[in-house]
């Protein structure tokens, strides 16, 4: 079997059985919560027996066990119950309001990636100079401040007191869209309406950069670091003895071997954004999962709570199966590991 197959199948197996561990302890956690979900869902005039009737009809009223058992049996069938929030299944709320947050994610994603590595680059190749200086500022004062700072700060700034960018939403409301994907931006080149793909691409630009300004720092700043100790190798200072020429130095000799660490916290921070992007969307009013997964958590919806909770969660595992996969890509010795073990 080939290492890299054999990476892949060793991470899926590992990731399903952290999926199985969270589908229960967040099944347990979201019945241990206090509140009774059909009182809250029913309303405090509703009858003891209609509560008493929807709590059956939930199986609330069996053992947390029994319970278990039959969310299996429904997840099975790709059932993951009805939400008493909306009153709709649970996977059609999912279907609806994930693409908008891994659109917002995948945009901020990219983001990290164009800003966050060069500016390590450039920081390392110019260090102790003032240039490396100012990088390090700017990358210090990206990851000071929580997402949803930035988002206030970037919102009043462009949006507010320079009208530069929309403040709230995805896209115009003149504009209509038929949905595809659930992506605007690639719904909007399915429909050949680049006037639309501008104005949603126009709409994510400053909810992506509030989101992607911590994991723009912490890339800049892990890869200046790992740069700069790679620098002092021995192979370095042979290919600048040799009269190699320094951008050659920096992006071929340097930045690869560098690179590992930082597409390691790229790949975790793109994961955490999934949970993490509640407040940057309660802040643009963008109607995504993280900001659906809060609103159920105060209504205590349970069957939207686990299946919110474990879509996050495949997705976590999902992005950081892939980025092993890049990693052991990019380092043969990982894959030559694989194949010793």
């Amino acid at each position: 079997m080939p290492p890299v197959v054999r990476l892949l199948a060793k991470r899926l197996g590992t990731s399903l059985v952290v999926l199985i561990g969270v589908s229960m302890l967040i099944f347990a956690i979201a019945r241990v919560i206090p509140g009774d979900p059909a009182r809250i869902a029913l309303g405090p005039n509703a009858s003891a027996d209609q509560v008493a009737a929807l709590r059956e009809r939930l199986n609330l009223d069996q053992p947390i066990v029994v319970q278990y058992g039959h969310f299996v049996a429904d997840l099975m069938r790709g059932d993951l119950g009805v939400s008493l929030y909306t009153n709709r299944p649970v996977t059609t709320d999912i279907v609806q309001f994930l693409p908008a947050t891994l659109e917002l994610v995948l945009v901020a994603g990219v983001m990290m990636v164009v800003f966050g590595l060069p500016l390590g680059v450039v920081s390392a190749r110019y260090r102790n100079s003032w240039i490396d200086n100012l990088v390090r500022l700017v990358t210090l004062l990206g990851v000071s401040a929580p997402a949803f700072v930035w988002a206030v700060i970037l919102m009043l700034a462009f949006a507010y007191f320079l009208p530069l960018f929309p403040i709230a939403g995805r896209i115009s409301d003149t504009m209509t869209i038929p949905t595809v994907t659930g992506f605007l931006m690639v719904d909007t080149l399915i429909a050949g309406d680049l006037r639309a793909f501008g104005n949603a691409a126009w709409h994510i630009v400053l909810p992506a950069f509030a989101l992607a300004l911590s994991g723009i720092g912490q890339a800049a700043r892990l890869t200046r670091s790992n740069m700069v100790e790679t620098y002092d190798k021995p192979y370095i200072e042979m290919a600048q003895s040799y009269g190699f020429p320094e951008r050659r130095i920096a992006g071929r000799y340097a930045f690869r071997p560098s690179m590992i660490p930082s597409l390691t916290i790229i790949g975790l921070d793109f994961a955490a954004m999934l949970g993490n992007a509640f407040l940057v969307e309660a802040v643009f009013a963008w109607p995504g999962l993280s900001r659906y997964g809060v609103a159920v958590i105060l209504r205590k919806d349970l069957n939207a709570i686990v299946g919110t909770v474990l879509i996050i969660s495949a997705m976590f595992l999902i992005v950081n199966v892939i980025v092993d996969l890049l990693i052991a890509f990019i380092n043969p010795r990982i894959r030559y590991s694989q194949r010793a073990s």
